[in-house]
């Protein structure tokens, strides 16, 4: 009996090779999926906090009043970043956008000095810009306030559904994902089912039989984890040399999260699947294990 007991071991060490090399699969495809997701959240922030309001200060203001307006518009809670422009510095970056200089034309420099600042994503919406070019435009040394309207419109428009869809799109991927690893567990248990009834005829308690079986479990879940990010790391590392515009994405934290996640997944549905294959094969018959 020991005997049989030793030779089904040895044929359940493959089951768990494969076992692993399947989970780390499936948790690979998870990951890219979870590293898109982010990128794209990430795409959707940078081109909000891309969108520039431009505020521009009456003539002959004094510079009292424009270092009051400065610090009044840095204290806001939405700005993300604020820069002064001069009325020489408006008109070096009119000449570096390609335009033509005036100076042969005209005396005095026509463009007026602004405070151009980049709003926090969470900020940019229709209602939330016009009540800020509202308040803005309030003040007595204000002489216009504008921004892209047209931009922020599509920018919003486009990025609802992309976000719903990839809400859905997750929610059932998330699905598939643990349905395929419940399974390949599953899978890998059924060449163990002798060896689970043999302990259980020679007197071993289901606490004794499931906690080796379970520590394995935890194991096999992170491994397979760790080949998984290990492989969506690499495989980030490649697309960054070939593309190298997505290092501007990149994002240490949520990428930890990503991996994080990976673990957490891989060793509790991993846990769950294979403690619930052993108590269902110790609950069988013998006769029905064949």
């Amino acid at each position: 009996m020991a005997q049989t007991g030793k030779s089904s071991a040895k044929r359940s060490k493959p089951s768990y090779f494969m076992s692993i090399l399947g989970v780390s699969l499936v948790l690979f495809i998870l990951g890219i999926w979870g590293w898109i997701a982010i990128n794209a959240n990430k795409l959707s922030q940078y081109f909000k906090e891309n969108v520039e309001v431009r505020v521009y200060l009456r003539e002959n203001i004094t510079s009292r009043d424009s270092v009051a307006l400065t610090q009044y518009i840095a204290n806001k809670p939405y700005v993300k970043e604020y820069e002064y422009v001069t009325k020489d510095l408006a008109r070096k970056k009119f000449i570096g956008d390609g335009n033509e200089d005036w100076k042969n034309v005209l005396d005095a420099n026509p463009l007026p000095a602004s405070i151009d600042f980049k709003l926090r994503s969470e900020y940019v919406n229709s209602d939330t810009l016009a009540n800020i070019k509202k308040d803005l435009e309030q003040n007595i040394s204000v002489s216009d306030v504008q921004y892209p309207q047209s931009l922020v419109d599509k920018i919003l428009k486009n990025m609802r559904p992309i976000s719903l869809g990839f809400l859905i799109l997750a929610i059932i991927f998330s699905i598939v994902v643990i349905i395929l690893i419940d399974n390949t567990i599953r899978l890998a248990m059924f060449s163990n089912r002798f060896l689970i009834k043999t302990m259980q005829m020679v007197g071993a308690t289901r606490w004794f039989i499931a906690k080796p079986m379970d520590i394995r479990a935890i194991i096999n879940g992170a491994l397979s984890a760790i080949l998984a990010f290990t492989g969506v790391f690499g495989l980030v590392i490649f697309l960054e040399k070939q593309i190298p515009e997505l290092k501007a994405l990149r994002d240490p934290y949520w990428f930890t999260i990503l991996c994080i996640g990976l673990l957490v997944i891989g060793i509790f549905i991993s846990l769950v699947s294979t403690h619930r294959s052993v108590i269902k094969y110790l609950k069988m018959k013998l006769d029905d294990l064949y």
